[in-house]
């Protein structure tokens, strides 16, 4: 890793309270993924956002939006982000989703396949249509417009808008994590007892 996670002692309470509240809502909504150190520093893509504020936390208010705002079915999302973490060979978006995946019931020979780079044959219409998609627009392409229509007809107008911004904000977190070679953590979340 090219930057080192900063420990919450460390930041100003403007930061304070993003690393908390990133912490607060990472745990409850993928707490199969490691996202503090043993310093109790954020890490993955959120080391990132806190050492450069100006542009990270945007780039946060971007994520929270599109996960706020979303009607899109979770796994027809997750194909999409897995075909963005494969196109961009960004391992920390993969080891996250690929748990995340599989916590909402993506088959585990899909997310392996997505993983890959691959096109799992057996996805629903949904899933293979945002999965074109995100490889079409990852690709660096224009979406060809039989693809746009086809994901129109199945996920609607507003649908495919929820899908651009979603790959578009999972293709700016890949760079980010790829830029500072975010490592994947080396253990298992820790859950307090209780």
């Amino acid at each position: 890793m090219r930057i080192r996670p900063i420990p919450p002692d460390e930041l100003g309470p403007q930061l304070r309270e993003v690393h908390d509240g990133i912490a607060s809502l990472v745990k409850a909504e993928q707490d199969r993924v490691v996202i503090l150190d043993d310093d109790g520093a954020l890490v993955g893509p959120f080391a990132a956002m806190l050492h450069f504020p100006t542009f990270g936390v945007p780039a946060l208010m971007l994520q929270r939006a599109v996960a706020a705002e979303a009607r899109l079915d979770p796994v027809v999302r997750e194909v999409a982000i897995l075909t963005v973490g494969a196109a961009y060979g960004a391992r920390y978006v993969l080891y996250a989703h690929e748990q995340t995946a599989d916590q909402v019931g993506l088959a585990p020979e899909h997310v392996a396949t997505l993983a890959a780079g691959g096109r799992p044959p057996g996805l629903t219409a949904e899933q293979a249509v945002a999965h074109d998609v995100a490889a079409a627009l990852t690709g660096g392409r224009i979406l060809p417009g039989s693809t746009y229509e086809r994901a129109v007809r199945l996920l609607g107008h507003d649908g495919v808008g929820e899908l651009a911004f979603l790959i578009g904000s999972y293709c700016l977190i890949a760079v980010a994590v790829n830029c500072f070679d975010v490592p994947v953590p080396d253990r298992a979340p820790s859950h307090p007892s209780g």
